[in-house]
């Protein structure tokens, strides 16, 4: 999913930021991590980094409680397992277009998601208002909540301290992804 916004003003978008002509430039996915880390030796830091294809290769199957818990008193009832889960089938729907974005922001706390938590993005997923998202902003990526309504599409931030995004004249939004999961580790493994 692609917006744009504006036309083409004198004096906007990146060639006026730059003063001199710019030029999209399309790089391999499989270049992406190498390509963002010299971008951000240049630039401000963006608030997904470490971005990794999910290998689907890997199958590990999980015991599965048949019971579902509650979060008061537990219950001795039951005590068995009677099936397994495989977290590919669990989490990954597209496997050729999923990927695992690392947060290095505080901007989506009030989403539940945290620095150095794992997001589990889907770039097949059209994107619809009240998406999490990745986007792609000025050759910068960020985390945020999609809205559109029928005035405008911005980037909404889920934490007072952080500022929504809005498009100025010029400027490109480009939906790289939609977030499917979170992945949150509460205890750290010794």
């Amino acid at each position: 999913m692609e917006h744009k916004r504006g036309g083409k003003r004198q004096g906007s978008g990146r060639k006026a930021a730059y003063n001199e002509p710019t030029k999209a430039v399309r790089v391999p996915e499989s270049r992406i991590i190498e390509i963002k880390d010299y971008l951000k030796s240049t630039t401000k830091v963006d608030e997904v980094i470490n971005v990794r294809r999910i290998d689907p290769e890997t199958h590990v199957q999980i015991p599965f409680a048949s019971e579902r818990i509650a979060a008061g008193f537990p219950s001795p009832a039951q005590d068995y397992v009677d099936k397994t889960l495989d977290l590919n089938e669990l989490l990954i729907s597209n496997e050729v277009s999923t990927f695992i974005v690392e947060v290095n922001s505080l901007s989506m706390m009030n989403a539940g998601i945290d620095v150095g938590d794992k997001l589990i993005v889907d770039r097949a997923l059209n994107a619809i208002n009240n998406d999490i998202v990745i986007a792609l902003i000025d050759n910068d990526f960020t985390v945020k909540r999609l809205i559109i309504t029928n005035d405008e599409t911005y980037l909404q931030a889920e934490n007072p301290e952080f500022s929504d995004i809005h498009l100025n004249d010029g400027q490109q939004l480009i939906i790289w992804g939609v977030v499917t999961n979170i992945i949150k580790q509460l205890k750290k493994r010794k």
